[in-house]
């Protein structure tokens, strides 16, 4: 049984073995010149250089929640990591136009790249570059990896450090112009309440002008004295006190309503003041949305190309298609012969 077994495949190694020392020379040339072609190409190939910045999200949104408010939770302390979310939205803020535009203006890309500035799709290629040598990716820490390629090291540094920058400023101009407007709506109630109240107050004022401070004791003081002059039948002091208990009278209800109802106004001003003040902070207040792990500095050594693994690849592939070749050749060449 073993020897049944074994004959195929001592059978196919013999082919094998015949199929390359028949083509030798063949596969020799072929070989060689892969080799010397490959080598050629792999030294022509322009060196780049990679720089990786390591970034955490923080968890904060609004400051003034996390900062000054009493009911902060600890998904709002300015400290926290962000997780799976705040990485995700990182990624988003990272890969916007924003993010793009204003390095590829910085670096002046399109010249560093060698796009014709004349032709019809500059920008089609200026960003597939951009994607090529740019790189963004979330890690299994839940931290964002930026990863920058380019022909300078220094260059390739500096990008990297300016994307993870403009993160922050790219995020921070997003809810900053979201903050402003939230700061307008509660602006406006703000000052419409202030204009009420301080109507109310002028309509205290008038009343206050006949006499009438506080209608309860008031009343209550005046209604005793003037049982006080009736049983002493004084007659000057009960015209007296009769006029002052007519006006309290004619005002009284007006006034307890008024201030009765500018209690409340001044609770719901109080409240739209500390609204206004925590949206004033979140609109004109910056506060870092990162925290950096590892900021990039220019490699020593290159990334790419890998020199030794182009030249073997290519070799290999060249040898693995010229064998492909000629077994089509013989096998066109033999059913032909049929």
């Amino acid at each position: 049984m073993n020897k049944r077994t074994s004959a195929p495949d001592d059978f196919n190694s013999l082919n094998v073995l015949f199929f390359i020392y028949k083509w030798r020379k063949q596969l020799a040339i072929v070989g060689v010149s892969a080799f010397i072609i490959s080598c050629i190409i792999a030294l022509t190939i322009q060196e780049k250089y990679k720089s990786t910045v390591i970034l955490f999200p923080a968890t904060t949104n609004s400051i003034s929640k996390a900062l000054l408010s009493d009911n902060a939770t600890s998904k709002e302390d300015v400290l926290q990591f962000g997780e799976e979310e705040e990485a995700e939205q990182m990624l988003q803020v990272l890969s916007s136009d924003e993010v793009r535009s204003r390095i590829c203006e910085k670096y002046h890309l399109m010249e560093h790249y060698g796009i014709d500035p004349e032709d019809p799709y500059k920008r089609t290629k200026l960003y597939d570059e951009f994607l090529q040598n740019i790189n963004f990716k979330r890690t299994e820490f839940m931290s964002v990896k930026i990863e920058v390629m380019d022909y300078s090291a220094d260059t390739a540094a500096m990008m990297a450090n300016d994307i993870a920058a403009l993160h922050d400023s790219t995020k921070t101009r997003i809810q900053h112009d979201r903050a402003r407007e939230a700061m307008k709506i509660v602006e406006r109630e703000y000052l419409s309440k202030l204009a009420e109240i301080r109507v109310m107050e002028d309509s205290l004022k008038m009343i206050n002008s006949y006499g009438v401070f506080d209608y309860e004791s008031q009343s209550e003081v005046t209604s005793e004295q003037y049982a006080i002059a009736i049983a002493k039948n004084d007659q000057r002091a009960m015209k007296s006190l009769e006029e002052k208990l007519q006006i309290i009278g004619k005002y009284g209800s007006a006034y307890v309503s008024l201030r009765d109802n500018m209690y409340m106004q001044r609770k719901q001003l109080n409240l739209l003041k500390s609204k206004y003040d925590e949206a004033k902070v979140d609109a004109e207040q910056v506060l870092s949305q990162k925290f950096v792990v590892s900021n990039a500095y220019p490699a020593e050594k290159k990334s790419y190309p890998i020199r030794w693994l182009i030249v073997v690849v290519s070799t290999l592939s060249s040898l693995l298609i010229a064998v492909i070749t000629i077994l089509l050749v013989e096998n066109i060449k033999q059913f032909r012969l049929r």
